[in-house]
């Protein structure tokens, strides 16, 4: 067996499409009846600065003498590959390797899961596929060939999968307006949900699975069952499809996040936090909402008052992330959550938050029990009396808050969702969930 993998073809502003280079090179070696056991959609780190939208590398597995493997891709890479663009870098990597035999090196998965979680150079590829003796290409600084690799150790380092199944346009048509029909696509995704996810946004009324970018792309469904990814696609009603390919794919499983400590984050990684809510939310220009994590108490060591904490970690929901806002607004300060999501600037980017423990009851000033009016303070450290009735207590007293959250995971719509990030609706999870459709 031989595996092909592939990076960086497409372009910011030009279009193409890494899944779509793959699926001519499977298709090629088809017609020269090799035999394509998979095509594998890889998610690499969804916050590293070169990527285009996805961050995706592509395997291609297949019978095909790894000689002639290389001469086709290279072939459809150089035709392909929008490297016009500068910042397109394209990369080719060729490794003899039969993943139905675990023969991938450890090395090469451990290469993976860094490039998932992590950052590498170029050079960090070109050292491992000179180790091994792999046969490959690029253009430009080479950084392509980081994907490629990764790619290529995939099928060793992740044990999670998903689908998604592809349907393209008719070369003509590329760069022109898609023609979808919207209710043919919210019915189609209705007839395969929960198994079939991510296909459209009901609260904002928006067909997810229909891109907005100058490529080949027609439609991508994406789901946990092959067969189903498939039917919700034909029961779409569009402009004619020129060709569809499945793709396994570690979409959806959220490989991407690192359990982690408030005081050890870092830039460009992702991160499944524990903390305490040590801020009240706050909404700024731009409808953005921020909130202040700390680091979680030792059980008894307080009564949810922040002031103390040394390590703090800003929060945000960006206005992209829609009605999800309105789940952030309604923490309070001493609330106990697990907060998902990219480092950036020092603040993280929330992708979903579980909520542990609510706050459920606040210390308000007391209310005179004859007359029912708010008492007044009686001064520094003498407590509270009402003015009329002449009664008093020592301090505030407490009252039980009703809370618009429940105990249980929140995430962002599916118009905002990362292609990496789990939506709730697969499972999975350690607490009740509220998923998004």
């Amino acid at each position: 067996m031989t595996i092909v993998g592939i990076d960086d073809t497409d372009s910011r502003e030009r279009g193409m499409c890494t899944t779509y280079v793959a699926a001519t090179i499977a298709e090629r070696l088809r017609r020269e009846e090799s035999t394509v056991a998979r095509l594998l959609l890889v998610r690499l780190n969804p916050a590293v600065e070169y990527k285009t939208r996805g961050n995706a590398a592509l395997a291609i597995h297949t019978d095909c003498d790894p000689d002639r493997a290389f001469a086709v891709a290279r072939d459809r890479l150089e035709s392909l590959a929008e490297t016009e663009d500068e910042r397109t870098n394209p990369g080719l990597v060729v490794a003899d390797h039969d993943p139905a035999e675990r023969s991938i090196p450890d090395e090469i998965g451990r290469f993976t899961r860094t490039a998932i979680r992590d950052h590498l150079e170029p050079a960090d590829a070109a050292a491992l596929i000179d180790r091994h003796g792999y046969r490959s290409w690029h253009a430009g600084d080479g950084r392509g060939r980081i994907g490629a690799l990764a790619a290529i150790g995939a099928w060793r380092a992740l044990e999670e999968w998903t689908h998604e199944y592809i349907s393209y346009r008719e070369p003509d048509r590329w760069g022109t307006p898609r023609d979808v029909d919207h209710e043919s696509v919210f019915a189609a995704a209705e007839s395969g949900y929960p198994a079939v996810w991510d296909t459209v946004d009901r609260g904002e009324d928006e067909t997810v699975c229909v891109p907005h970018t100058p490529g080949p792309i027609l439609h991508g469904i994406r789901g946990d069952d092959p067969d189903a990814v498939r039917a919700v696609a034909e029961r779409i009603e569009s402009e004619p499809v020129a060709t569809s390919r499945r793709f396994v794919t570690n979409q959806g499983t959220d490989v991407h996040l690192r359990d982690g400590s408030i005081e050890d984050v870092e830039d460009g990684r992702a991160y499944r936090l524990e903390g305490r809510v040590a801020s009240e939310p706050e909404t700024r220009r731009g409808g953005h909402v921020f909130v202040d994590l700390e680091s979680p108490r030792e059980a008894g060591s307080g009564d949810g008052n922040s002031e103390n904490s040394d390590e703090r970690l800003t929060c945000a929901a960006f206005e992209p992330t829609k009605r999800f806002r309105d789940r952030v607004r309604a923490l309070r300060v001493g609330d106990r959550i697990t907060a998902c999501g990219e480092i950036s600037e020092g603040t993280l980017k929330l992708e979903k938050f579980a909520v542990r423990d609510l706050v459920r009851t606040e210390r308000v000033t007391p209310t005179c029990p004859d007359c029912e009016r708010t008492m007044k303070s009686a001064g520094r450290d003498q407590g509270y009396r009402c003015r009329d009735c002449g009664t008093g207590t020592d301090g505030r007293v407490e009252r039980p808050l009703e809370r618009d959250l429940e105990e249980g995971w929140y995430e962002v719509p599916p118009c905002a969702r990362r292609h990496i990030a789990k939506p709730l609706v697969r499972g999975g999870f350690d607490a009740r969930t509220h998923p998004e459709r």
